[in-house]
């Protein structure tokens, strides 16, 4: 008999979930989403095999359930969880990226056959929505598990098993552990970038060409401000105990910093910004965190007809495959640069030989 799975929300986490389960021959998947056209996409697309609107008939039917919604709504459905009288056992977990109040609600579930592992795949995109799912979000990505107290390693590894497909590399935290070092690598720089987005809003009214030299390094730093707002205000609430004192600290560093220029404190504005730049230099270049890291490469171009195409027509023919480019720094009659990302090292090294040979300047990103 096939293990029935509820998915509850096929949103860009949810529908990537859904894509990866559905692949394994043993597993029949029901699907629940506020979205009429989304549950259709998902059947037509073999995504799920049953759409259902019912949620405690939905997961009365199954074995294991996936909480892939907003941290409020999930908490919502725990306490749902927790008033239903089950005659076979089930496996809920989730995918909050904070993991406080939903472990709180999870404990609450008492029922003997009612086990409970959380869960927080490390992956994400600016886009959202179903139609932003794809099978390989979650590839090299870090799945972080924080078991509650109902639950056990075998609970564990059954999840871990029934999401053996996404490619996700398992690790196991505490509630605070997974909730503090989220908050430093993920909720905190997403509040610093909405930040420094608003601050150029507010420039621009006195430079109104500023939008169009927002390019390079700002549209990097502050890519993760085009985040879905209302998943991020759910996230700030839930985790604002940590963010507080975050940003007390921040304006502490700003203050620090704001000194050092205003007394022209040249040597240590150098140190602190070579102990940065030494930090994120020793940073894993392989891991996936919440924002999918790739091998990267830079390549100047000459503002010119055909001069794109010709980068990629190269790598075209020598059959490799390029997982995103953006154009950095174009600018009528100046040499531009193509920043171009590949999967792994191989691709990424190649790539700049073979670059290189047709006499174009090709930089790794080390």
């Amino acid at each position: 008999m096939k293990e029935k799975v509820l998915i509850v929300g096929l949103g860009l986490i949810g529908g990537s979930i859904a894509m990866n389960v559905a692949k394994k021959s043993d597993v029949f998947v029901i699907g629940m989403d506020r979205s009429e056209e989304t549950l259709n996409m998902a059947l037509k697309q073999g995504v799920i095999h049953q759409a259902s609107s019912n949620f405690e008939k939905a997961v009365q039917e199954a074995d294991i359930c996936i909480l892939a919604t907003p941290i409020t709504v999930t908490i919502h459905y725990l306490n749902q969880i927790k008033e239903i009288d089950f005659k076979k056992p089930l496996l809920v977990t989730d995918v909050s990226s904070v993991k406080t109040n939903v472990l709180k609600a999870a404990d609450q579930l008492h029922h003997p056959k009612v086990s409970f592992v959380g869960g927080h795949p490390m992956a994400g995109s600016h886009k959202q929505g179903y139609t932003a799912a794809k099978p390989h979000l979650f590839e090299n990505a870090i799945y972080v598990l924080t078991p509650s107290v109902h639950a056990n390693g075998r609970q564990a590894n059954r999840l871990k098993e029934l999401l053996s497909e996404t490619g996700a590399r398992f690790l196991t935290f505490s509630t605070q552990e997974h909730d503090e070092m989220t908050a430093v690598i993920s909720h905190f720089p997403h509040l610093i970038a909405s930040s420094l987005v608003h601050q150029a809003r507010e420039w621009q009214e006195t430079h109104p060409y500023i939008e169009h030299l927002a390019a390079g390094g700002f549209k990097d730093i502050t890519r993760i401000a085009s985040s879905n707002p209302k998943l991020w205000q759910d996230i700030f609430f839930q985790n604002r105990n940590l963010l507080l004192p975050m940003l007390d600290d921040w304006i502490k560093e700003m203050e620090r910093v704001r000194d050092y220029l205003q007394k022209e404190k040249s040597e240590l504005t150098y140190q602190y910004l070579l102990s940065a730049k030494n930090y994120r230099d020793g940073l894993p270049v392989k891991e996936k965190g919440a924002i999918p890291a790739f091998y990267d490469i830079y390549v100047d171009i000459h503002d010119q007809p055909g001069a794109i195409h010709q980068v990629i027509g190269l790598l075209a023919e020598e059959k490799i495959s390029i997982k995103n480019i953006e154009i950095l720094e174009i600018r009528e009659g100046i040499t531009g640069v193509l920043r171009i990302s590949f999967a792994s090292n191989e691709d990424q090294v190649g790539s700049k030989d073979l670059l290189e040979r047709h006499s174009f300047e090709v930089m790794l990103q080390q």
